[in-house]
């Protein structure tokens, strides 16, 4: 892998904006299209999200961590077309015990400026970012009417 820390992986989903956002936003339905298989459900927090700043902590699990707890911030909200949530470690220092003194502040990768917390990185593959991709495609199948056509939706 390359010193880049942009992992991208781009789908086309047959179904309309309206039902993979509307997947997207409830928290309590993630656990159905996690291609990691770390989540483990909401800890706290509302489902659907509806817009900047909302909140929600997820139980998480992963090989050679264990498990541990992620707040998610929504930083951007446009309906039926853009959603971003700040992934962070919750509470922040909540790893302490197993990962040593590390700062994993900026946890979505990019924004981890602790030398040490680099090799812990990326946390989700290619691959598992393809499988999530899958699963909101299979999530949202019943969108898509028995004929294929999605309207001019691509």
């Amino acid at each position: 892998m390359s010193d880049s820390r942009l992992l991208e992986v781009t789908e086309s989903i047959p179904a309309p904006p309206e039902k993979v956002f509307a997947l997207l936003t409830d928290p309590n339905r993630h656990t159905e299209i996690d291609g990691a298989h770390m989540l483990r459900g909401l800890a706290s927090g509302r489902g659907p999200v509806t817009g900047i700043g909302d909140v929600f902590v997820m139980n998480m699990s992963q090989e050679g961590i264990g498990d541990y707890q992620m707040r998610s911030e929504v930083v951007d909200f446009e309906p039926n077309r853009r959603i971003i949530w700040a992934p962070a470690l919750h509470p922040p220092n909540a790893l302490r015990d197993k990962l040593g003194d590390v700062d994993l502040s900026g946890y979505d990768w990019s924004g981890v400026f602790d030398a040490r917390a680099l090799p812990l990185f990326p946390r989700v593959s290619e691959e598992q970012m393809i499988a999530s991709i899958a699963l909101i495609a299979e999530a949202c199948a019943d969108s898509v009417p028995p004929n294929g056509d999605r309207g001019g939706q691509r």
